[in-house]
C-alpha cells in the first residue's frame, strides 16, 4: 500500500549526476516503495533542480535506521561548523 508521504523543501546547493554538477534547489523526502532497494518501504531522498529536468537529480533510498543516522550526522556536522564558524573549539 502506497504511504503518500512526500515531504519537500527549498535547498541551495550542488549535486552530481548523469551531465556532471548542477543547481540543488529542492529535496523531495518520501517514505513509500523503493526502485531499487529490497525493502518494502524506504526513505526517498531525491536532491533535484527544479529547471533542469530529469537529468539534473540525484536520488537514494534509505532504511528508516540508515535516514535517521544520516539525519543525526548532517545535524552533528551542521552543529560542528556553527562552532568553527563562530570560533569555539577547533576539532583535533
Amino acid at each position: 500500500m502506497c504511504t503518500n508521504i512526500l515531504i519537500h523543501t527549498r535547498l541551495e546547493g550542488a549535486g552530481f549526476g548523469r551531465k556532471g554538477w548542477f543547481p540543488v534547489t529542492r529535496a523531495n523526502v518520501t517514505y513509500d516503495h523503493p526502485f531499487h532497494v529490497d525493502l518494502e518501504h524506504a526513505v526517498t531522498v531525491d536532491f533535484v533542480d527544479e529547471a533542469g529536468g530529469l537529468d539534473a537529480r540525484v536520488g537514494v533510498e534509505l532504511t528508516v535506521a540508515s535516514a535517521r543516522a544520516l539525519a543525526e550526522a548532517l545535524l552533528a556536522a551542521c552543529a560542528e561548523a556553527e562552532a568553527y564558524e563562530s570560533g569555539g573549539a577547533a576539532r583535533g
